[in-house]
């Protein structure tokens, strides 16, 4: 595995446990714009896996709304890949495996994620899209962490 693909996998993997102590309500109010927020670019675009598109403000929004509102909720990262090194910036993918995600259609659910991330420390995140994993993906792999 390249240092890119650790530092982007780190990356990842740190924002995700973020999430989950956010929404679960165990991470500090403060930390919203330390640990995500600031990771942000200006211009971030966000495009869910139904379709809606949100920028910077609307995420923020939708996080700080949200905070404490899944105690339950769990989240694995699968797969992290860098698709493509474009010099300052990082193509990746990777599958997110949720648990008890009361906002979502489906409280156990997958989906695959491309995100664009502009090299820096931390990685500023650009653009993320997610798309639902079909029902036979999600069945050939465990719910189990």
């Amino acid at each position: 595995m390249s240092s890119l693909e650790t530092d982007v996998r780190t990356e990842v993997e740190e924002v995700h446990r973020f999430f989950v102590r956010w929404f679960t309500g165990t991470a500090e109010p403060r930390e919203l714009n330390d640990l995500f927020v600031s990771r942000l670019d200006d211009d971030v675009i966000f495009l869910s896996p139904d379709g809606h598109r949100m920028g910077r403000d609307g995420l923020v929004g939708m996080f700080q709304n949200a905070h404490g509102n899944n105690p339950g909720f769990r989240i694995a990262i699968r797969d992290v890949t860098v698709r493509r090194d474009l010099g300052e910036h990082v193509l990746a993918t990777y599958t997110e495996w949720q648990k008890a995600a009361r906002s979502s259609a489906l409280p156990e659910n997958a989906r695959f994620t491309t995100v664009l991330l502009k090299k820096a420390r931390p990685f500023r995140w650009l653009h993320i899209h997610e798309t639902w994993l079909p029902e036979a993906v999600r069945a050939e792999d465990s719910f189990d962490f």
